[in-house]
């Protein structure tokens, strides 16, 4: 006959938390952890209201010995990279100076389903437990982890939801033309009483002393040496300008009055990731949005010659006012300077052709000297005065037919009206594609139909806008050129650097010696 089986059952000694006889009075070293999503007055009251709170209900637990409180202020939830406090709490636990932590919810702790849970796991291997106070979940209880997924799930989607209507909410702004920039950061405008932008008169000096420096041939390189060694402070409030910082000055529309909205769009809620908007979501341009600091022609002006220098041969420098300025006739490349005798007493500089040399057939254009080209500029220049009369009445009479903007700005509206509507109709027929069950080839035949009319529409609108961008840009050049043509009285005697880089657009030389100066009016004069 088979003997019963007898179980015993033999009683925990160890204290589960803590692992330590039962009868030992050990108490859990336990912290609590506050965090306020934002910094505002309101979120501060929560902050320290969580902080004092916590403070007194650890201490009020004879099983509990308080470590402290750690906390995160105007943090998002949605990463532990920036928090911290966050990361703090967790290195002490898992140098096991915390056995328990308390949290008001699972949504102050994390807002990431993988940051919350991955967290938690590395805290339970360590022995440290965490408990959530509003969902009422012990991390080393069996439910705890389901539990733990659920919620965190739920405040990451609260996240999400969140997220959505900020973006939506900024969207609506830009579609209705509200305009807003960091003004701590934002060189030439401060904020008026209506939240839109005023001119601080010390700051835009400094804006249109940018413009016309480049204008005058410097580069944002030279310009930003300049700023930094007169000790004027960045738009950051920094001593170092870069050539990045004066590029951005000459480039923003904001300066002449106007505003693009939504050049860039947050990629992923979670992460934080923004990216340069390049079509993928609606921009918003607003026209004469508030007070320019420069005029809109002499923007575009920069603009062009942004892209002309780019575009050209070789590399304008801007470290003298000869770069950039005189062309060979023989390769159409640029004339730059040489040293000759560097080392001994016939030491000179000289201009020729930086192409001379790097070719198979030489240039056959010769070398000068910064006294002839001088010389040969004032001769030119007094030829052009002569007839400035003639040239001054003839552009005042004709600039309003020349330069009239009405059927290019109509063309360019018309045009942008086609795009938005094309666009919208070709998100309407994907939207539709997605939900609705289509014959293919008639779907593809549609969509293809819509993007060929949206890429004309498209090309026709830059075309639009290049050549209007162009009238307007040649206009404040003939403008400028004209101011420095009356305010001239009597004959050039000397070279003069402004009127150099006012009114000539560039000289040639030729292979014979002969020098030509197309001066920006269209006007050629040998000298």
């Amino acid at each position: 006959m088979a003997t019963a089986k007898n179980v015993t059952t033999i009683p925990a000694s160890l204290t589960r938390y803590t692992a330590t006889p039962l009868t030992e009075k050990k108490k859990r070293r336990t912290a609590g952890y506050a965090r306020v999503s934002t910094d505002s007055g309101e979120q501060f009251t929560s902050y320290e209201a969580q902080v004092d709170y916590y403070t007194n209900y650890i201490k009020s637990r004879d099983d509990w010995q308080f470590v402290a409180v750690y906390t995160d202020e105007g943090i998002t939830g949605t990463s532990t990279k920036h928090r911290e406090g966050f990361k703090r709490m967790v290195a002490d636990a898992l140098d096991g100076k915390i056995d328990l932590i308390v949290t008001k919810s699972v949504s102050r702790f994390a807002r990431n389903t993988v940051d919350s849970l991955t967290t938690i796991r590395q805290l339970k291997e360590h022995g440290t437990e965490v408990y959530f106070e509003k969902e009422n979940i012990w991390t080393f209880d069996s439910k705890g982890e389901l539990l733990l997924t659920i919620m965190s799930s739920l405040a990451q989607e609260e996240s999400r939801s969140i997220s959505e209507n900020c973006t939506w909410g900024q969207r609506k702004r830009f579609a209705d033309g509200k305009v807003t920039v960091p003004f701590s950061r934002f060189l030439g405008y401060d904020k008026g009483e209506d939240g839109n932008l005023i001119v601080n008169p010390d700051q835009a000096a400094i804006v249109r002393r940018i413009y016309s420096l480049f204008l005058q041939g410097k580069t944002p390189h030279g310009i930003a040496k300049i700023l930094t060694s007169e000790g004027i402070p960045t738009p950051g409030s920094k001593t170092n300008w870069s050539p990045t910082v004066i590029k951005s000055i000459l480039t923003n529309e904001k300066y002449k009055g106007d505003a693009l909205l939504q050049k860039s769009y947050t990629v992923d809620f979670l992460t934080k990731k923004t990216k340069t908007n390049e079509g993928e979501i609606p921009q918003y341009y607003v026209e004469n949005n508030h007070e320019a600091i420069i005029a809109p022609e002499t923007f575009e002006m920069v603009q062009r010659e942004l892209s002309r220098r780019v575009r050209g041969k070789n590399r304008h420098s801007g470290v003298h006012i000869f770069s950039g300025k005189i062309k060979c006739g023989d390769c159409g490349g640029w004339y730059g300077s040489k040293l000759w005798h560097s080392n001994d007493t016939y030491r000179r500089t000289i201009w020729q052709c930086n192409q001379k040399y790097k070719n198979d057939v030489r240039c056959k254009t010769p070398y000068l000297d910064e006294a002839t080209i001088k010389a040969r500029f004032v001769t030119a220049t007094n030829s052009l005065f002569s007839g400035r009369k003639k040239a001054i009445k003839a552009f005042e009479e004709a600039q309003d037919a020349v330069f009239d903007l009405t059927e290019l700005t109509a063309k360019q509206t018309e045009l942008r009206s086609e795009m938005e509507v094309v666009s919208e109709m070709m998100q309407q027929c994907i939207r539709e594609n997605a939900t609705v069950a289509l014959d293919q080839i008639e779907y593809q035949e549609r969509f293809e139909a819509l993007s060929n009319r949206f890429e004309s529409a498209k090309k026709a609108y830059d075309e639009t806008t290049e050549a209007l961008s162009d009238k307007q840009s040649r206009r404040a050049q003939m403008e400028d050129f004209l101011k420095l043509l009356k305010a001239q009285d009597g004959e050039l005697t000397e070279f003069s650097d402004s009127l150099w880089l006012g009114l000539l657009d560039f000289a040639t030389i030729h292979a014979d010696g002969r020098m030509t100066f197309t001066f920006k009016n269209g006007e050629t004069i040998d000298g």
